[in-house]
Formats: C-alpha cells, structure tokens, sequence
C-alpha cells in the first residue's frame, strides 16, 4: 500500500498540472450561450472521458513504454523537463494564452458540438502534462493496490475539475483577473518543485545510483 505522502505527492502533482481554476474562465468561453444545465451536462462528461483517458495511462502506460524500449527512468526525466516547462508557461502566463488560442480553434470548427471531448477532456483537461505525471505516478505504484489508489487519486482530482467548472462562473468573478494571476503563479511555482524531483529520481533510476 502507498504511504500517504506518495499519495498527497500524486494528488498535488496532477492537481497542479490539470490546473483546475485556470480552467474555469476557458470554460466560460467554450460553453458561451449555454445556460447553467448545460454547461454543467458538459463539465460532468469532459471530466468523465478525461478520467478515462488517464487512468488508461495509469494502467497501461508502462507497458506501453517497455515495449517501445523506453525505461521509466528516462521517461521520468522527460516527463519532469515537460512538467518543468507547463511551470514555466504557468508562472509567466504563457500557457493561459496556449489554451485560450485552443478553445478558439474548436468553437470556429465545432461550434459548441462534442466540445465535451474535444477541446475539454483532450487536450485541455488530459493533456500531455497531465499524461505525462500520470505515467510517471504509476511507474512509482506498481502493486495492484498502489495502482487502485491511483486511480481513486485521479478520480479525485476529477471531481475538483467538475466542480470547477460546474461553479466557473461564481468562480471566474470571485477571483477576478489578479486572483486567477496570483494562484496560476503560486501552482507554477510548486508544478516546477515536483518537475525538479522527478527528474532527480529519474537520473538516479536511470543511472542506477544508490
């Protein structure tokens, strides 16, 4: 069984990379001319595909890296200068205006249709950071059981996300411009701690160091 700081260290770091406030004013502009019904009827299936598509990760990822030949040390530094790099985008802002440019995309060409799967769930909510940490978790949680409690781990973070953006616009107002700027700041900041030891562990798996 996991120890509960493998768990608290998995929950933070997915909650930091699906960034689930910093989603919100997206959301807002996605579901534009919904009423609240609706959009909550979006929220709820983005967040169910999204959690499939990473607990899928969670199960199989490994399997899928060890037969490209690709050992977890190696992906963990991979996946932590990725991790590394959405920190940068987070403290900077530049990742607000990937995603905002996203959503753009995908209301000139779906028009609000099937948005729940495309852009939400994949890639805004699933999206190659989020993949990334999961695989890297699940390479530390190999037992059946450590497994299950990943899985309930992402399953959490994916009720936050639904009830984020269920609650986007009380939300969007309550922290305004400066609030959304100051706490996608503050989870950049702890997204680049994590990315930092995932790639120290990395190392030393990969060069099999004590």
């Amino acid at each position: 069984m996991a120890s509960a700081d493998t768990l608290i260290n998995a929950f933070t770091t997915l909650l930091v990379t699906v960034d689930p406030p910093g989603l919100a004013p997206l959301f807002i502009g996605l579901t534009a001319g919904m009423n609240r019904s609706e959009r909550k009827q979006v929220a709820l299936r983005g967040s169910v595909i999204a959690f499939f598509i990473l607990a899928a990760f969670a199960l199989f990822g490994a399997s899928v890296l060890g037969i490209l030949g690709i050992s977890i040390g190696a992906f963990r530094i991979a996946g932590g200068l990725l991790l590394f790099w959405i920190a940068f985008e987070m403290v900077f802002e530049r990742r607000q205006d990937r995603k905002e440019k996203t959503t753009e995309v995908a209301i000139t060409q779906d028009h609000i249709r099937n948005i729940a799967v495309f852009p939400l769930a994949l890639p805004l909510i699933a999206g190659p950071g989020a993949i990334s940490a999961t695989i890297l978790l699940a390479g530390s949680l190999q037992t059946t059981l450590d497994r299950a409690q990943l899985i309930g781990v992402i399953a959490a973070n994916l009720c936050l996300v639904f009830a984020a953006l269920a609650i986007s616009d009380r939300l969007d107002r309550m922290l305004g411009a400066t609030g959304r700027a100051i706490l996608t700041r503050l989870l950049g900041v702890i997204l680049a701690a994590l990315a930092a030891q995932f790639v120290v562990d990395g190392a030393r798996a990969a060069l099999t160091l004590p």
